[in-house]
């Protein structure tokens, strides 16, 4: 009887103990002002041309951002300007991959010296590699500041409300590269190839954010063309879309 007392004693100290010192730490746990929003999102290249061939998952955008709201006094409208990350990823299905073609073309009239033409197009690596690519994967990361204008039917509970966002964003090219994976004398190859590809170095969209508390659906249009003029594959002047999910981390 005596040891079943002593250990009910036990048992109910301990559970005040950690009941007192949970309280202590939600107590000191810091409040941080502003939103951690992290974008999950499928890409899709528009007039991209027939060599252009991506896979529908493979093809990716994984935005990370912080934002900080400016409330206009009592109302339910904020400013929301804000930093963070934006990688882009590019899955090719058919294998092909960038391959500077940049070749030597001769005025019309032939007058003139020939005159050198930059140009990145998608094709087969056989030019490069020994065997066809397996697997083909165009990254891009930016640095980004999204600026947004946000409606909240309750901005004294943000957790429940219904918001709609509208805003626009801009970017600087950071990096960039393609990542390829073939056979090698039956031994499996990656090769990562980093440079420009003649993408243009700072890019700027527009994008629209709609949900309920910490969860929203959002699609981004890329205003500008990926590559600068003339420089994409087959020339083509290129805009990306892409759609998915945001999730408000506090």
């Amino acid at each position: 009887m005596k040891s079943s007392l002593n250990t009910l004693l036990f048992v109910l100290l301990t559970t005040a103990a950690f009941a007192q010192y949970e309280t202590v730490t939600k107590t000191k746990r810091p409040s941080i002002p502003g939103t951690f929003l992290v974008d999950l999102g499928v890409n899709r290249a528009l007039n991209a041309g027939s060599t252009w061939k991506q896979g529908f998952w493979g093809s990716r955008t994984v935005n990370m951002y912080y934002q900080y709201p400016i409330r206009f006094g009592r109302t339910k409208f904020s400013f929301n300007p804000g930093i963070g990350l934006s990688m882009e990823r590019w899955k090719f299905t058919n294998g092909a991959m960038l391959i500077d073609t940049t070749e030597l073309v001769s005025f019309p009239n032939g007058a003139a010296a020939a005159v050198q033409v930059e140009q990145y197009n998608l094709l087969s690596p056989t030019r490069v590699y020994q065997n066809l690519a397996r697997k083909s994967m165009f990254v891009t990361n930016y640095l980004e500041m999204p600026i947004e204008f946000r409606f909240d039917t309750k901005p004294e509970d943000i957790a429940r409300s219904f918001n709609v966002a509208i805003g626009g964003r801009v970017g600087l090219r950071m990096n960039s590269f393609t990542k390829v994976k073939y056979k090698d004398g039956g031994e499996n190859v990656k090769v990562k190839d980093k440079q420009s590809f003649g993408l243009n170095d700072f890019r700027y969209g527009v994008y629209t954010r709609i949900g309920i508390g910490g969860f929203s659906w959002f699609a981004f249009y890329n205003l500008s063309e990926m590559f600068e003029k003339g420089k994409g594959p087959q020339g083509l002047d290129i805009n990306t879309l892409t759609v998915g999910i945001s999730i408000n981390g506090f």
